[in-house]
């Protein structure tokens, strides 16, 4: 991988034959889990500005340059987590000539409480290419961490590291952005654009093609008191070094922007049914009722899946957009025959994109229930797509990837010319983004949005196969055994096992609950800076060979606190839990009185811990005997009271599976019931 300093450019056709699609991360770690920022990019033209809204793309708009650019969200890594944005290079309009990648934080917030702020380049066979260690960024809000330009027809990248102390406003402000300063007005903020939006025919008047993109004021890049922007740092032009000013910046009038196309959303109650009685069923657009083996639920649920994208636009985008693919016209097939030796091979799907006259190509390997990838299979495909020019392999099951542990060995030829990249869905991921598009985002129209939710039935029907990740594996019995009679010693290989395993179920639980929610849900990885995977997940099995618990943090966007999970193997118990911090105003008593007062629908049996300033631990009670004494909470000898911490318990599942009894069903209702019962009632960050 090609490090860079700051001021540095490469061109990425020296890098790769593979930059017609790239993907940007930016990353940064934080000691205690909770630092945050919102990746915005911005398309600029020959003068150095945006022509319109649709050229700045950032949280409320996520899609830019006729869906070349398209922001990812949030994936979990070894360090924490990264913000992901697919650049389509080859579908850039002509027009653009600047892309430029920023990130910014807000509440006051600044990058020097984050640590090891990074951006990386990958081709569109995930191969890295570029990677910029940014610095200097301590008392700054917004960065930019590099840019994307043409020459000569090629596209460079230059690493620019400058920071703005104005934010996300002062940032947006300097390409061209207008920022509304009047809250009274009544301006519709940006929301989430479709992929073909800027295919769709320009307003005229104020809300013309040329009208600027505008960020509202209350927006989080605004200044949190006043809602205005201070007076940012010019950008830096194109051949000027980073960090130069424009000598005369040119301001442009505040016009209203266009308004973005309503979207359509299902409500989460359907409406009262006509039936006679609860006999009746529903006709289902893809019944799984006639499903009697494994090969027909795999054969479905390819179809099934495989047709919604490519009905869906938006839904197709967003599962391939992470594996390179174009924004463009996409199709898709299923039992396709590839001639592969004396034998054909037959991959479960095929997906294809036709953009500006190029087609990407996918082959789809599906699996269902617990049923595993086999090697010699995806081997093969990855052959046969390597020989026949095409992009991907795509594999589908209920398992999860994770960093640094393939769920497939596969033996990549580096004398082939043309580079394959192999990527993995599970199921869960597909039904997370089908509810994340019909329940809180939206697509293009009703039809549409029926068909997701046809979609979302199916896959979570049981007799599907889609369940995701359902076993614990052979190991789980044994480790739970040999933890009770204290015969599982360090560097035993079946306790690895299981760590990966309660690492994959935690993903698991995000990606549910994130669906449910509508909001970023992240599980929290707290590794030193650079460890590998691989001896954090060893560490991790040694420690549960010593005390017998399994642990594990999310972070929820909105809520006050890390989530945090324990399975207790000595016990049997679960422990779900979170840390509330104190207000730092009013008397002890007061604040006590006022978190039982939140508490009021809370479950009786909800423990509460005083934090205190300091060691040791403060006064803990039930929720039941501290609602008539809140004084309980109170430290004897006066201590500082910094916080305080929620907690529920619940009996393990035994089974290494998600039946009735499994410990895979216990983690998901001990969440769901702790996140219903207990977080939404803190959910304000002042208690």
């Amino acid at each position: 991988m090609h490090e860079m300093v700051k001021g540095a450019n490469v061109g990425l056709a020296t890098l790769s034959e593979d930059v017609g699609s790239v993907m940007v991360s930016l990353g940064w770690s934080s000691t205690t889990g909770e630092g945050d920022a919102d990746v915005s990019v911005l398309l600029l033209d020959g003068d150095g500005k945006v022509r319109s809204d649709v050229d700045f793309c950032f949280y409320n708009n996520p899609v830019a340059g006729n869906g070349s650019v398209q922001l990812l969200g949030k994936t979990p890594t070894a360090d924490g987590s990264e913000d992901r944005i697919s650049f389509d290079l080859d579908a850039v309009p002509q027009e653009i000539e600047k892309v430029v990648v920023a990130a910014s934080r807000y509440e006051g917030s600044r990058f020097g409480e984050l640590d090891d702020l990074r951006l990386t380049l990958a081709d569109s066979a995930g191969d890295g290419l570029v990677r910029f260690a940014v610095e200097g960024a301590d008392e700054v809000s917004a960065v930019i961490f590099g840019e994307l330009y043409r020459r000569s027809g090629e596209w460079k990248f230059r690493a620019v590291g400058q920071g703005y102390a104005s934010g996300l406003a002062g940032l947006a402000t300097d390409f061209g952005v207008d920022i509304d300063d009047d809250a009274g007005q009544d301006v519709p903020e940006p929301t989430a654009a479709e992929p073909d939006a800027a295919e769709q025919p320009a307003a005229t008047g104020q809300d013309g093609p040329e009208a600027p993109a505008r960020l509202p004021a209350q927006s989080r890049g605004a200044d949190p008191v006043t809602g205005s922007a201070a007076a940012p740092p010019a950008a830096p032009q194109e051949h000027a070094a980073p960090g130069s000013a424009d000598p005369d910046p040119v301001p442009k009038p505040a016009r209203r922007p266009r308004t973005a196309k309503k979207k359509v959303t299902l409500p989460r109650i359907a409406k009262k049914s006509l039936a006679d009685n609860d006999t009746w069923r529903s006709a289902r657009l893809f019944p799984v009722s006639a499903l009697k083996s494994d090969r027909e639920r795999e054969t479905r649920a390819t179809s099934v899946v495989l047709s919604v994208m490519a009905q869906v636009p938006e839904f197709g985008r967003r599962l391939t957009a992470g594996f390179g693919a174009p924004a463009g016209r996409m199709e898709t097939f299923t039992e396709v025959t590839l001639p592969h030796g004396e034998s054909p091979r037959r991959p479960d799907g095929v997906v294809r994109v036709e953009r500006a006259g190029k087609l990407w190509t996918a082959l789809v390997e599906t699996k269902t229930n617990g049923n595993a990838l086999k090697p010699d299979q995806v081997q093969a495909y990855m052959d046969i797509a390597a020989r026949r020019g095409y992009e991907a392999v795509i594999t589908l099951s209920n398992d999860v990837a994770l960093e640094g542990s393939p769920l497939v060995d596969v033996r990549i030829d580096r004398r082939r010319k043309h580079k394959v990249a192999l990527w993995h869905l599970s199921w869960a991921e597909v039904v997370h983004q089908a509810q994340m598009l019909i329940r809180h985002e939206g697509v293009g129209n009703a039809a549409h949005a029926w068909l997701l939710q046809e979609l979302l039935q199916y896959l979570q029907h049981e007799n599907s196969g889609c369940h995701g990740f359902q076993n614990m594996g052979a190991a789980w019995v044994p480790v739970r055994r040999g933890i009770d009679e204290e015969t599982l010693c360090q560097g035993d290989a079946r306790a690895l096992e299981v760590i990966e395993n309660w690492e994959r179920l935690v993903r698991q639980v995000c990606l549910r609950l994130g669906g449910e929610l509508g909001q970023k849900v992240l599980p929290i990885q707290r590794a030193r800076r650079g460890s590998d995977p691989g001896a954090r997940r060893t560490e991790l099995a040694d420690r549960l060979c010593e005390q017998g618990r399994l642990n594990a943090e999310i972070r929820i966007e909105g809520t006050p606190g890390v989530l945090a999970i324990t399975a207790d193997l000595r016990t049997g118990k679960l422990r779900t839990s979170i840390e509330v911090p104190a207000e730092q105003t009013g008397y002890p008593l007061t604040r006590a009185k006022r978190l039982v007062r939140r508490l009021a629908e809370a479950p009786a049996d909800l423990h509460i811990e005083t934090l205190v300033d300091g060691q040791g631990p403060g006064p803990r009670g039930t929720l039941e005997r501290l609602r008539p004494e809140p004084a309980d909470l109170l430290p004897r000898d006066g201590a500082q009271i910094t916080g305080f911490r929620l907690s529920l318990f619940k009996g393990m599942g035994n089974g290494r599976g998600s039946a009735e009894t499994g410990f895979i069903r216990s983690v998901d209702e001990a969440v769901d019931r702790f996140h219903a019962q207990v977080v939404t009632h803190v959910e304000a960050p002042a208690i």
